[in-house]
């Protein structure tokens, strides 16, 4: 590889940074809002999981007892 001069790279950097297609403000609103939905509805089944075990767990110690 070789190298290049700051100069150089700084334009180079500007030349592939202009080729970026960047979100327009509603795309990144719709998605922040399906991240958040996303994240609910898995907090909403590990709590849901981790109910069901806890309930299991305290039904197979109460067995011994």
């Amino acid at each position: 590889m070789a190298k290049l001069n700051p100069g150089a790279f700084i334009r180079q950097v500007r030349q592939e940074s202009s080729k970026v297609t960047w979100p327009t403000r509603k795309e990144t609103l719709v998605t922040t809002g399906m991240v958040f939905v996303m994240v609910f509805i898995a907090s909403m089944f590990f709590f849901l999981v981790d109910f069901g075990i806890q309930r299991l767990v305290k039904f197979v110690f109460s067995m011994g007892a």
